[in-house]
């Protein structure tokens, strides 16, 4: 219930922050405005058709750009997903899979009910929002896979040898490897979300992302506890 709580708080101060952002720039260029309007008398009438100006702050690595005000109004409200939106969406589909496939020897192969209880829980809420991505990549014409990207690059994946040994592990041997690989690969997924939040332009996969970093981050803290 806390964590549902977390989660609803933080998806509110998501569309607040995002909401001020715009309200904010809006102001500002408004106030721009006034500020030049006040000043017309001074200017030339080629200057004063040109419009208040904003700048606004670019993404990291890039320059900030000098926007009129009704770019600047636009731009902040604009949710149209970019590239990073997409090959999260793509990548993340990927990585919750491999999560699921980690799960899925649970029940045959862990001497931990508490192990059992864990992976019950990561399937559950990694299941519906791999069905949320797919939903969303196809909504916004993006459901075309990567198929000549190499998804074992992505951060915290085990390699097929860690998923052979993992296979042919079993009792308090399986619980120990299966709690490293699954908290390397919460770590991975953690890495990728926080990426996407700094670069990507869409609101619902920013709420995702959220989502991510806040529900696995509690996980790999009671996977770590478990692994002491």
């Amino acid at each position: 219930m806390a964590m549902e709580v977390h989660l609803l708080i933080r998806r509110q101060t998501m569309c607040v922050r995002r909401s001020a952002l715009v309200a904010a720039v809006v102001s500002a260029a408004l106030a721009l405005a006034a500020c030049e309007a006040g000043d017309g008398d001074s200017r030339t009438k080629s200057q004063a058709g040109g419009g208040p100006s904003v700048v606004a702050p670019g993404k990291p690595g890039e320059p900030a750009r000098t926007l009129s005000a009704e770019e600047a109004a636009k731009a902040a409200g604009d949710g149209t997903p970019n590239s990073a939106d997409y090959r999260y969406a793509r990548m993340m589909i990927r990585h919750h899979a491999q999560a699921l496939e980690l799960t899925g020897l649970v029940p045959s192969r862990s001497g931990s009910s508490s192990v059992k209880r864990l992976a019950e829980r990561i399937t559950a809420s990694q299941k519906p929002e791999i069905g949320a991505m797919e939903g969303w990549l196809t909504h916004n014409g993006g459901a075309k896979r990567e198929s000549a990207h190499d998804h074992s690059a992505m951060p915290g994946m085990a390699t097929e040898a860690q998923l052979k040994q993992l296979r042919e592990a079993d009792g308090s041997a399986f619980d120990k490897l299966f709690l490293k690989l699954m908290i390397t690969h919460h770590q991975g997924a953690i890495t990728m979300a926080t990426e996407v939040l700094a670069e990507g332009n869409n609101v619902q996969i920013e709420e995702m992302a959220g989502d991510v970093v806040a529900q696995q981050t509690v996980e790999i803290n009671r996977m770590r506890t478990m692994s002491s």
